[in-house]
Formats: C-alpha cells, structure tokens, sequence
C-alpha cells in the first residue's frame, strides 16, 4: 500500500481529490514538500512562496498550459492546478502517483504530458463548479491543520493534533462511509476521501464549504439537528432529497462536545445501518474529533491573535513596526493599508453585526491572499484593517487596490453595507500608520455619502476628507454660520421657504439659472426671483467671488440639522417661496 508524506501532493490528492482535484499528468511521489499556495498572475510580476502549489487561474488550452509550466520549472514548484475539465477522457482514473488514463487535454494531451516529464511538475484540474479562492482556503487549511513539513508535531489518538482531514479520513476508514465534520454554523471543517460514493447533497456541500440552504431548512423542519444536539449517540437520519427525482443516502450523525458545550457535529453518508460495534466506534471517535476540534480552534485563536498584534503593531508605527513587519513577511515592500468598515443599521442586533464584521474581516483575508499570499488582515475594533503589497508603477498601484477590493465587494453582494476605504502607498514601515490614516479617512467619506461605490481610495476623496476635517474643526471651535447664511436659514424656517437650497444650486450651476432651476425642480423665471430674495435678505454680494466662495464652504461643511439639505448630498426640498 502507497504511503504518502504528510508534505508531499499525494496528501493533498488524497484529501480534496477527486472532490476537488484530479491529477492529469505526473508523479505525485516525486514532487517536492509543498511550501505554500502561489496565485499566477500573467499580468503581474510572479513571486512563489518555496515548493509553492500554482493555482493557474485563467489558464486556457494546451499552448498556453504548456508555456506557464516551462515558466513554473526555474520557481521550482510543486504543482500546477488548471481548471478543468481539460481532457476530453477520464483523468484521474489510476491510483495516485501513476500517469491517467484518457486523452489528455483537449488538443494536444500529449504535449502536455511531455511538458509535464520535462519540467517533473505534476498537473492537476480543479473540478467545475468549485472556485479558486475555495481551492486556495483548503489547501491553506491542510498546510495550516496537517502540519504539512512538519513531522514532529504533537499526535492525539494517533492522528497530528488539530489535523481534523487526517481524522475525518481515520473515522471514514472505522465506518467504511465518506465523512465530513462540521461546525454549529453547518460550515464544512474537514471532509474524508471517497465522497464520490455519496450522493449530489453531499457533494454540493463540500463545494460549497457547506451545507446548501435548501438542505439546511429541510433538516431543520424535521427536527433534526435538535435531535442531533440532544443525544449522546449517533443519530440516524433518512435520506433528505429536495429535487425532483434526486436521490440521496441515508445518514448517521453525531454530535462532538466538549463537556456541555456543542462544537459541531460528524456525518456518515451510510448505504447500509451502522453495525452496533461500528456505532460504538462513532461515538468513540465523536470524543477524539472534540480534542482535535478544540487543538484546532485554539491554534486558531493563538494565531489571530498573534497576527492581530503584529498588524496592529504595524499599524500604529514606532520603533516596532519593521520588525512586526518583517515577521509578516512584508519588509521592504510598498505596501498600503485597506479599512473595511460595517455600517450599523438602526434596530440591527449589536450581536449580529459584530457577527459579520468577522464574518467579512475572515472573508477579505482568503480573498486577499489569493491575489497576493503576504497579504496580512486583522480585525481591530470595528474595522478590519489589511496590509496589501502593491507592486508595478507607482501611477497604478491604487488603482490594482481598488480594483481587488472592488472584486471583493461584487462578491460578497452589496446587501452587507460594508464599505472599503484604501489608504496611501508607504514605501517603508514608518508610512504604514499614515496610510492606515488615510484609509480611515477614505473609509468615513464613503459612510457620510450612504451611497454609491463602495470602495474608495484616498486619492480619489481627499477633498471630500478635507471637507469633514474641517467642519469637524468648526464643531470643536464652535464657530457659527456667517451672518449672511444665518439671516438665510433664519429666513427659511420662519417663513418655510428655500433660500438656501436655491443659493446652494446656483453656486453649484456656477450661476446658470437654467441648470440651478432645473435642479430643484422649478420654473426659471421663479428661480431668479429667489436668487434676488437671497441677495436681499442675506444681504449677499453675489458678484463678489470671496462672498460667493464664503457661502460655498459653509453650504458644504453645514450640517443638515442647521437648516436646509445635507450639504454632502446635494439634495433639497421643492417648491415655491
């Protein structure tokens, strides 16, 4: 029987494939350690972790495939994964480490797999259906939970502690069935090989990471998982079907616990009732899944909070930052600060925002680093903070920023309300506080606007920045409105008229009575007859530039409270007066 290095790809074949992955051409025992996940990027400049795994998003066709592996050889890789279906017959259908059997990729097959024997990388497909950012998230999971590269880690039960994959393929083997472990959240942990014998539910499970809606409600409706967190013994489960004519297995579940608290649960997709020596072992291994569960959350923890003071010490600059910085993996690189922020809606549970702020703050760091593995995330307070390394001309850098978190956004959808403010470019340790200042600034632009994009760079609202700056410099001085404004809001709420709003469209139309009219709604010849109201109560030189230009920052920096429509939105009232 082949044994494979806790290390080496035929782990990973052997945890995500064919689930995930399916090896085309190769010998996965002779690829090197993996190292890490690398993302290539035709259109930018490669940089590899050591032994990395190549995720060739985009990558099209057997020229093109043949190419990016020459180019792989001198990174010395371990692997590159295209997408697939590449071959136009079964792949993947040997054991692992031996050449497939079919014809290869579309094309040329055989091209591919004499490039594949004279650059010694193995070539895998990821499956259709499942995304990049998943692929790089698990097989981040597996460097971080196998200990893969490192042999001398502590073992519970036999199995390298926290390496919940290794432990749901060790269940899998005592109950003969594909198994997967989950979280209260029905997010998918760990899953065991030979999903490929279960049905679509659970196949659409581990691509998406875990279990689909429809499935959920299902469970839920018939009681389910109530029943699953009350009793000590694994629970059977009819086979839940939600489409016309899908068929699904029955399956057996437990609940793992550690003393009275719930950490997830384990499921069997089963063809045939548990035996009773095979239940007893369920509930067995259900007890060595809680010690691993809580290894794997405490190392979790432990390493947040360790990333979140070197990000935080970043941060905030001072003698520390080079080093924290160094240990990130970012010294010497330009690099700038991203602040993502969460609005808190009116009657919205404190709870469940908080809930999402992590939620998100975890999803920007999986998508962070699968466009560039040294990027760093930390939620700190209400806002989670990312350093993203930015490379190429100057002139462009903000805009690759914008450009990936705007990804992010379309991704996550717009009904979250999150907003992302993109800071200044630092070329050294010491900027990175000022970026993160700018960031903030960005990033209080787009909640005081309440609308429109939702990510913004600094160089792109600096004047706006400036503009709440300075009215919070007029608040804490407590300066009042100048005395021609103040006899026009004084006017305005005496008489119910719009003084201001008309003052405020014809500074904005630069004095085209047609555009301002148009603007609030009101027919010119009574829109001029406003504009002389307001020079004769306000007592206002509209022909002086320095009064016109008066009137216009204070319009701007006057809160909506004050009299008149927020000045950052533009917006007033209609009608005569």
């Amino acid at each position: 029987m082949a044994t494979h290095s806790a290390g080496g790809l035929g782990r990973v074949l052997r945890d995500l494939g064919p689930t995930l992955l399916d090896l085309l051409h190769g010998d996965v025992g002779l690829a090197p350690e993996i190292g890490g996940v690398g993302i290539h990027d035709p259109y930018d400049e490669q940089q590899y972790p050591p032994r990395a795994i190549v995720l060739g998003a985009g990558v099209r066709g057997s020229e093109e495939i043949v190419r990016l592996l020459h180019e792989l050889a001198t990174h010395r890789v371990a692997a590159l994964v295209v997408r697939g279906p590449v071959g136009s017959g079964p792949v993947g259908s040997g054991p692992v480490g031996s050449e497939p059997v079919g014809d290869g990729p579309v094309g040329d097959g055989e091209a591919l797999a004499r490039a594949v024997s004279e650059t010694g990388i193995p070539l895998l497909a990821l499956t259709r259906g499942a995304s990049w950012a998943q692929l790089a998230a698990m097989l981040r999971t597996l460097l971080a939970e196998g200990d893969i590269g490192d042999s001398g880690g502590q073992t519970l039960g036999g199995v390298p502690s926290g390496d919940l994959f290794a432990l749901a393929n060790a269940v899998a083997t005592l109950l003969d069935a594909p198994i997967t472990i989950e979280d209260r959240c029905q997010r998918i942990l760990a899953f065991s090989g030979r999903q490929d014998e279960a049905d679509p539910a659970r196949v659409a499970t581990i691509l998406a990471r875990r279990v689909p809606d429809r499935y959920v409600r299902l469970m839920e409706s018939r009681g389910v998982f109530r029943e699953i967190y009350r009793s000590e013994d694994p629970v059977r489960i009819a086979p839940a079907a939600v489409g016309e004519g899908e068929t699904a297995l029955p399956r057996v579940a437990i609940a793992v616990r550690a003393g009275d608290e719930v950490l997830g649960s384990v499921w069997a997709a089963v063809r045939e009732p548990l035996t009773p020596a095979r239940e007893a072992a369920f509930k067995d291994a259900a007890k060595l899944v809680a010690l691993h569960m809580l290894r794997h959350r405490a190392g979790a923890d432990a390493e947040n909070r360790l990333r979140t003071d070197l990000v935080t010490t970043v941060l905030e600059g001072g003698a520390g930052a080079p080093d924290a910085l160094g240990r990130l993996g970012l010294a010497n690189e330009p690099t700038l600060v991203m602040a993502l922020g969460l609005a808190h809606r009116p009657g919205e549970d404190h709870a469940h925002v908080t809930a999402e702020r992590q939620r998100l703050a975890g999803a920007l760091a999986i998508h962070l680093t699968a466009v560039q593995p040294r990027s760093a995330v930390a939620l700190l307070g209400d806002v989670a903070y990312a350093l993203f390394p930015v490379r190429g001309e100057a002139a462009h850098r903000c805009e690759r920023a914008v450009q990936v978190a705007s990804d992010f956004l379309e991704r996550t959808g717009n009904r979250t309300g999150a907003v992302i403010g993109i800071g200044s470019v630092a070329e050294e340790s010491t900027a990175l506080a000022r970026s993160r200042t700018n960031a903030d600034r960005a990033l209080r632009v787009l909640f005081e606007r309440r609308s429109g994009a939702g990510v913004a760079s600094i160089t792109d609202v600096n004047t706006d920045a400036l503009l709440l700056e300075l009215r919070d410099l007029a608040a804490t001085h407590g300066d009042e409105l100048s005395a021609p404004l103040a006899r026009l809001v004084a006017y305005d709420a005496k008489h119910n008229a719009h003084l201001v709003e008309t003052l405020r469209a014809w500074l904005d139309a630069f004095g085209d009575v047609i555009a301002a009219s148009a603007s609030v709604y009101v027919h010119p010849n009574t829109f001029r007859y406003r504009i002389r109201r307001v020079a004769e109560v306000g007592c206002l030189d509209l022909q002086d530039p320095a009064a016109r230009f008066a009137a216009m920052l204070q319009l701007r920096l006057m809160p909506s409270q004050r009299g008149g429509a927020d000045p950052a939105s533009g917006a007033g009232a209609t009608g005569s007066g």
